[in-house]
């Protein structure tokens, strides 16, 4: 079948996947969180056991979708703005040239199902995925640009990650030491 639109509901599915694997994850953490803390016995005094771990697990998940959502949302704009700088084409091929890429985050997220017990297992399975359709996609967009092109690609890609990364780290930071300077014992 060769329909442009063929892996079209991909994305979607695979944000539904990596949501609920991390959801799971999240659900899991918090109940032992509750636990230590003391309000887990309240919490059952309203919810069952299965109610709680579904509404936590709705909870999870929709953040985690946002989160996700938002990722690739940042990550396509990125994508077609280095293309925009980089490449040659004319016509918009490139935009459906890596489209197949999408199996790979696909897959990635049924491999995340066996890590929803550990932190570390889910995200280097997020990561090693991401890295997978970053390889998948620079080959494919290498067809339509010049070595010159495709290094600059990856180096604006690259660059771009790193420092929306930092400005969060850096948002992050400043917060909690916001928070920490507001605290009179400290």
């Amino acid at each position: 079948m060769k329909n442009p639109y063929l892996y079209g509901y991909l994305p979607l599915f695979t944000i539904i996947l990596f949501s609920f694997t991390f959801g799971i994850f999240g659900v899991s953490e918090s109940l032992q969180l509750f636990q230590s803390i003391g309000v887990y016995n309240g919490m059952r005094e309203f919810l069952s056991d299965l109610e709680l771990r579904f509404v936590l697990l709705i909870v999870f998940a929709l953040l985690f979708f946002m989160v996700f959502s938002a990722l690739k949302l940042i990550g396509e704009t990125i994508h077609e703005l280095g293309m925009l700088f980089f490449s040659k084409d004319k016509e918009g091929q490139t935009i459906h040239a890596a489209r197949g890429g999408y199996v790979i985050f696909f897959f990635g997220a049924f491999a995340s199902v066996i890590g929803t017990q550990s932190w570390i297992l889910l995200i280097a399975i997020f990561l090693t995925t991401t890295f997978c359709y970053f390889i998948y996609y620079v080959y494919k967009m290498s067809q339509y640009m010049s070595f010159v092109g495709v290094i600059g690609l990856i180096f604006f890609e690259v660059l771009s990650w790193c420092l929306l990364l930092a400005l969060i780290v850096y948002a992050i930071v400043k917060l909690y030491n916001g928070i920490l300077a507001s605290f009179p014992f400290v």
